[in-house]
Order: C-alpha cells, then sequence, then structure tokens
C-alpha cells in the first residue's frame, strides 16, 4: 500500500537518485512501525537490513539526513508501508517472529519439539508471554533436547517451579518431560517427529488464504487428527486448537493472511521447493 511520502521533511522522492529531504525519526518511522528495527547503526550511516525488503524493494538508495544522522535508505521504502497480519501489531520482537519466523516450514526436530512444549505452555496465555520467555525456556529446558528433558528428575522440577522466567504451572511442567518421552518414542517409530507430524497434511504446507484474521479458523479437520493421535501416542496439552496453532507456527499451514507480505512470499518459497 503506497503512502503519500510528499509531507513536510520529506523532500522530492523523484527518479534522478536525488537527495532526500531532512526528517525526524518520528516522522520516518511513523511510516512503518518496525523502521527502527530495519535501520543497523554502522558509525555515521544506518543501512537496512532486513531480509525481506531485498525483494520487495528496489535496491536504488539515497541518503537521508534524519536528526543529523545520514541513514541510507531504499526510497521506495519510504514510500511504502509493509502490511502485516494484523495480529502482529508493533512490538519489534513480535514483528520480528511474524516475518522471520511464524508459518515457516520446520523439519528439524529439536525445533518442533520446542515450539510443541511452548504451544502447551501458552494454553490460557497470549503468545507473548511466552515468546517474550522463549529465551529463557531454551536456556532452562536444555535447548529443549528432547532426550534430556525426558531425563529430568523431581528435583529439576521443583527447580523450574521456582523459576519466575517460565509459566510456573507443575502440569505444563510435567507434560513437557512427559510429551519428551512421547516424542522419542514417534522418532523411535517413524525414523524422526518431523516424517510423523508432516504426515496429517500429506507432507505438504496448506495455504489458508483468508481474507482477514476473523476468517482464520483455530482448529481444523486435520489439527483434531493431529490432536487424537498425539494423545494416542502418550502426548499431553495437544488439544485441536493448541495442535493448529503449532501447525501454523511451524509451516504446517500458511495462515498469513492474503494482504500480508510474508503470504504470498511464502507461496513462492514452499512451491519452489516443492517441485
Amino acid at each position: 500500500m503506497f503512502r503519500d511520502c510528499c509531507g513536510e521533511g520529506l523532500g522530492d522522492l523523484g527518479e534522478e537518485g536525488d537527495l532526500l529531504g531532512a526528517c525526524t525519526r518520528e516522522s520516518l518511522f511513523s511510516l512503518d512501525p518496525f523502521l527502527p528495527a530495519l535501520l543497523e547503526p554502522r558509525g555515521d550511516d544506518h543501512q537496512v537490513h532486513d531480509p525481506h525488503l531485498a525483494t520487495l524493494f528496489d535496491h536504488r538508495k539515497d541518503k537521508i539526513l534524519v536528526d543529523g544522522e545520514n541513514c541510507e535508505v531504499n526510497k521506495r521504502m519510504v514510500c511504502m508501508t509493509i502490511k502485516r497480519c494484523a495480529w502482529a501489531g508493533t512490538d519489534p520482537r513480535y514483528v520480528r517472529y511474524h516475518d522471520e519466523e511464524w508459518g515457516v516450514p520446520v523439519h528439524d526436530d529439536r525445533l518442533l519439539f520446542e515450539f510443541l512444549i511452548l504451544e502447551g505452555a501458552q494454553a490460557g496465555l497470549s503468545w507473548s508471554t511466552i515468546l517474550n520467555k522463549r529465551n529463557h525456556y531454551r536456556e532452562v529446558f536444555d535447548r529443549f533436547d528432547p532426550s534430556v528433558v525426558a531425563a529430568y528428575d523431581e528435583a529439576k522440577i521443583e527447580s523450574l517451579l521456582s523459576d519466575s522466567g517460565i509459566v510456573r504451572n507443575r502440569r505444563k511442567v510435567e507434560s513437557a518431560i512427559g510429551n519428551a518421552h512421547a516424542f522419542l518414542a514417534v522418532q523411535q517409530e517413524f525414523g524422526s517427529f518431523a516424517r510423523y507430524i508432516w504426515g496429517f497434511t500429506g507432507g505438504r504446507t496448506i495455504h489458508g488464504a483468508w481474507a482477514s484474521i476473523e476468517k482464520v479458523p483455530t482448529q481444523t479437520p486435520e489439527s483434531i487428527a493431529m490432536s487424537v493421535d498425539l494423545k494416542k501416542q502418550g502426548f499431553k496439552f495437544v488439544g485441536p486448537t493448541i495442535c493448529y496453532a503449532f501447525m501454523q507456527a511451524v509451516g504446517i499451514v500458511n495462515d498469513h493472511t492474503i494482504d500480508c507480505f510474508r503470504y504470498r512470499e511464502l507461496v513462492e518459497e514452499i512451491d519452489k521447493g516443492e517441485r
């Protein structure tokens, strides 16, 4: 969506590579709330480093004076706001998760185990709560190595329950350990957890193509089937809604809304990889 960038301070946005005018950080960053994280300090210069912008915008750069500092920005980046799913909000951590992880197909067993445990920990809470605790979870849960988590004893459980950096719920902590045992058993039976879990969609990503966040379901026949089978395998905190959130996170489904820039990117990346 193009927006008018010819307001005060933004100067001429012509096609001849001319210098953009001086402006304030506030007026520049109002174009997109994530722009502060897209400009990486390099001495007196700031350069765009977001990996997705290279495919969204052309490579012609201009110098722009922002509060007395030279910033190298893409002219079209200044003119365009990036459209994201409505739930992404403006928190840089949340936006980065939306842009770089959510919906990207995951086939690594350790990362799949991490998401499975974190989605279970989220039950009854917001995902932002879990995302803010994620790094600490990785630390105290031994980088989500299922063979290590499966060996946790009562002393470790008590240690976890006294740790304010995670969700201190005994059922959730104990289910993580039980799920680690079930996870190892699935690996033994199927060769990998990825092979097992991706089997619920025939090994392919389902592209949702939803017009708005209100249209996105909370569960589907596939997530219900996954839930039923995971419970048979001995997993807990794997109801159909949790399973669907897990499927969204690890790219088994692509539920970016169709007006989000990541929807089309993922469709193209996934389809190319499946050819």
